[in-house]
């Protein structure tokens, strides 16, 4: 082993030092490729990746030595192409072992004498479609049939982002190649390499063989019970010694994505390993323990038994989790963005992810192929409580460039006057009006985008560029109220959404409508896979329902604010003010006069004992204010944005519950975040007509109750209300051309409107 290591570092340093590269753009691209391997589920091992950050940093010719050394071991193949841009390929030193139905993904050294930017090809007799033989759980592996039996391999280069997909014309590079194998045993396969028709070499130099060592697979069965011994789907990710996820995200199918690490499997499904060992770790979404198990497949049949543990349960209390923005197509993730997965996929990951509600969203681009499944009602492939419903985001057509909305509890998906996309309408508001008037639940998605202003102060009073597609026009249709399905009028607006966008950003504006007097209410919501891919319910909304659970009663509770946010680590339970519960009455509280209110409310969290370094440093500095712009607003703008490890105080395993009045914290207790449920009671003067919310920040966020003294509206804060009217004039510029000629009327009405009741409110303000 040490002479083999020697040799692979003698080689690296040969291939470095006779192709001299330029550090700088070479350790670039090393960049990348470290990237694009943990992407793939196969990262460099820990020690590998120390030693590359360290070259990377050091970015001189000695750190070209290193990074080769590391990837020299990885390299199956080393491809020269001439000055005449002539191929050939000979073997590398790493070993030709594959895995049977699975992929493994390898190094590929060019040395590049033309310096050209052509895409690498590879190719090889032995390989065909045979990884479309991957299948669902437990679905039957069908027979090979000619003309594909002498096939058993397949192969293709990655070329997709974060690598380029053509060479880069640098003398030395490493390409990635994706080789899988359909069988166990020996098997040979010879591949050719090209950068074009005619540019292999003569000879037979552009091709090599080798035999790899196909290592069989063992079926392993699995048992997964939920806390109450029930049959259920669970999460499983699996890796190996070297780090390599198993099974392979190369080319997952559905219901398994190759962007995500993990696998979903129900009770009595089956996954493949070959021999060795493994960790596992098995969890049930934010609400349960993660189990990290140590286990070996030795080729004899297997069944391994996992069981939920819970730390908490907020739907035995009522309180009924959900995410309200999902898809099921779109964005880069899919391999058909177009068409993308069907409702049994995205019902299994919700299950999988112990989310009750999942609105499935269609949209721009797959929007003529999904609108199929819309029907108005409960997916067939629901069960109970786990409810999948098809509703629509207004995004990549119509008003989406003014804000995309989330359109939830639709009973027609089609806006009148055509029956795809291309016909809706270009201003928000008249969305907004069709989508009222059949009874929607109606709101801004990730409601930050566009409203980016340098600094961490919450409310805060800089006017943002309104330049994107988040809760933009939300400052104007806010202000209306459109008539409902009974005919009366009903706001246009319900509610926030929050929970996958920076929170400092998309909470000033509802903070700063709330001190206007209006009552949007907040949801929680991912945008899976687009914002986050990881998992869905990342954002989670959890709403108190009496009474079975159903996504139109769902809806209702977002609609009410009879519910909090979050990302699940932290819950806010049962909020009560002056014994008023969250929701009902329509969240509000009347004094006589001036005086006291009681809030009480049950707060739990759960952190590790040790904090996360990897993001903790990305918490601001206290008491850093401004952030300069061209940091990309660092510290809590980056993912994930809400997360409780953020709210931890110091080294401690404690965390604060705020009172906020007004949108200012007025109060707060400490809590351990153990996982322990415990109540709290905040006693707090209210001398004026106010709103008043609890949250964990940025981790968890009630609703408000609305608090009115001697029967008077809300008109919180001056400034509240300037901030509003300023930045409806900064929406028109921003968004006054991207309304059609034929709205173009409406809109500026619209704004007008706004215009006139932010400037009656400004004149009511105390």
């Amino acid at each position: 082993m040490h002479a083999r290591l020697a040799l692979v570092g003698l080689l690296a340093a040969a291939v470095a030092t006779a192709r001299d590269p330029e550090p700088q753009p070479f350790l670039a691209a090393t960049e990348r490729l470290v990237e694009a391997m943990a992407f793939l589920g196969t990262p460099f091992s820990a020690e590998e990746q120390k030693v590359l950050r360290a070259c990377v940093q050091a970015n001189d010719a000695a750190a070209v030595q290193r990074a080769c050394s590391v990837f020299e071991a990885h390299t199956l193949f080393q491809v020269h192409i001439n000055p005449e841009q002539r191929v050939k390929v000979q073997p590398g030193p790493a070993r030709p072992e594959l895995t049977e139905a699975g992929w493994r993904q390898f190094l590929v050294r060019v040395t590049n004498e033309a310096g050209t930017t052509a895409p690498l090809r590879v190719t090889s007799p032995q390989a065909g479609p045979v990884h479309e033989r991957s299948r669902r759980p437990n679905e039957p592996v069908p027979e090979a049939v000619p003309p594909y039996a002498a096939r058993w391999a397949d192969v293709q280069m990655f070329d997709a982002p974060p690598l380029r997909a053509t060479l880069s014309g640098l003398e030395l590079e490493y390409r990635l190649v994706q080789i899988y194998s359909r069988d166990a045993g020996k098997r040979e396969a010879r591949f050719t390499f090209d950068v074009g028709q005619g540019t292999q070499d003569l000879g037979f130099r552009g091709e090599t063989s080798l035999l790899f060592a196909c290592r069989p697979a063992q079926e392993i069965t699995l048992r997964v019970r939920d806390d109450q011994n029930q049959p259920c789907v669970a999460s499983f990710l699996i890796r190996d010694r070297a780090g390599r996820v198993h099974p392979s995200q190369i080319k997952r199918l559905a219901p398994d994505f190759g962007f995500q690490p993990q696998v979903y499997r129900g009770d009595g499904e089956t996954i493949q390993l070959p021999e060795g060992d493994y960790e596992v770790v098995f969890q049930r979404g934010p609400e349960s323990l993660p189990e990290i198990r140590q286990v070996r497949v030795d080729g004899n049949p297997r069944e391994w038994s996992f069981r939920v543990k819970r730390w908490i349960d907020p739907a035995a209390l009522g309180w009924w989790s959900g995410d309200h923005h999902i898809h099921a197509a779109g964005c880069q993730h899919y391999t058909s963005p177009t068409e993308g997965v069907h409702a049994p996929d995205m019902a299994r990951h919700c299950q999988g992810e112990d989310l009750k509600i999942g609105a499935n969203l269609t949209w721009g681009p797959c929007f003529d192929y999904q609108k199929q499944f819309f029907t108005g009602r409960e997916d067939k492939v629901s069960r109970y409580p786990f409810l999948l419903r098809y509703d629509i985001e207004v995004s990549g057509f119509g008003s989406h460039r003014s804000g995309h909305l989330c359109l939830l509890r639709l009973r027609e998906q089609m806006y009148p006057g055509g029956n795809s996309m291309d016909h809706w309408p270009t201003l928000g508001l008249n969305t907004l009006r069709w989508a009222q008037k059949q009874g929607a639940v109606c709101g801004p998605a990730h409601s930050a985008t566009g409203l980016q202003v340098p600094t961490e102060e919450l409310p805060n009073h800089l006017i943002p560029a309104f330049d994107g597609i988040g809760a933009n026009e939300y400052i104007v249709d806010v202000t209306h109220e459109v008539e409902g399905p009974d005919g009366k009028p009903v706001p246009a607006v319900d509610f926030m959404s929050t929970a996958d966008t920076a929170p400092h950003w998309e909470l000033n504006i509802w903070y700063h409508t709330l001190n206007a007097g209006f009552r949007t209410r907040i949801s929680g919501e991912t945008d899976f896979p687009c914002i986050y891919g990881e998992r869905v319910g990342m954002g989670r909304s959890y709403v108190k329902v009496d009474g079975r659970l159903t996504y139109d009663a769902w809806c209702a509770g977002i609609e009410a604010g009879r519910c909090y946010v979050g990302d699940g680590r932290s819950h806010l339970l049962d909020m009560r003010v002056n014994a008023l519960p969250l929701g009902e009455q329509g969240s509000e509280v009347r004094l006589d006069q001036p005086g006291r209110v009681t809030v009480e409310v049950v707060a739990a969290a759960l952190l590790p004992e040790q904090p996360d370094p990897a993001l903790r440093d990305q918490k601001a500095p206290p008491g850093t204010g401004q952030l300069t712009m061209g940091r990309q607003f660092d510290a809590f703008y980056r993912k994930p944005y809400w997360h409780l490890e953020r709210a931890r105080l110091g080294d401690s395993r404690s965390v604060p519950v705020e009172l906020l009045v007004n949108g200012r914290p007025v109060a707060r207790q400490v809590i351990p975040a153990d996982g322990t449920a415990r109540a709290l009671r905040f006693d707090v003067p209210i001398d004026k007509s106010s709103w008043v919310a609890l949250r964990i920040h940025p981790s968890a966020h009630t609703n408000p109750v609305f608090v009115l003294v001697d029967g008077k509206p809300i008109r919180a804060d001056k400034a509240s209300l300037q901030w509003c009217l300023d930045c409806v004039d900064r929406c028109w510029q921003s968004k006054k051309d991207t309304y059609a000629a034929a709205e173009m009327e409406d809109a500026i009405a619209a704004y007008e409107h706004a215009r006139r009741v932010y400037r009656q409110r400004l004149a009511e303000a105390q």
